[in-house]
């Protein structure tokens, strides 16, 4: 079985450094080591179940084909990835109360 080529944006290394350095400044380092875990998890989840996340449906045609998919432990974080030619490409891992399109 071909394992899928997993790649992350610069953007969604970024989100996930903010929000780890955040929740260990707010809650301390257990909550940061728990929200690293459970996105490590996302992450490693789509790129071996590539349609674990559910489609989005953005208004622009540079979104189409973009999937989204919970945190799990954090249900209001998502992860949005695309996959092209066995590539699972991680754009963004972001609250959903955020203007979603435009940070993507």
């Amino acid at each position: 079985m071909k394992k899928n080529r997993l790649v992350l944006s610069d953007a969604a290394v970024s989100d996930i450094v903010e929000q780890t350095e955040w929740y260990s400044a707010q809650s301390g380092t257990a909550l940061a080591g728990r929200w690293e875990r459970a996105v490590t998890s996302a992450i490693l989840r789509v790129a071996s179940r590539l349609t674990t996340g559910a489609p989005c449906t953005f208004q622009s045609s540079e979104l189409r084909n973009v999937r989204r998919t919970a945190i799990r432990g954090f249900p209001k974080h998502l992860l949005f990835y695309k996959v092209d030619s066995g590539e699972v490409f991680v754009l963004r891992v972001v609250h959903g109360a955020r203007d979603l399109e435009r940070l993507l």
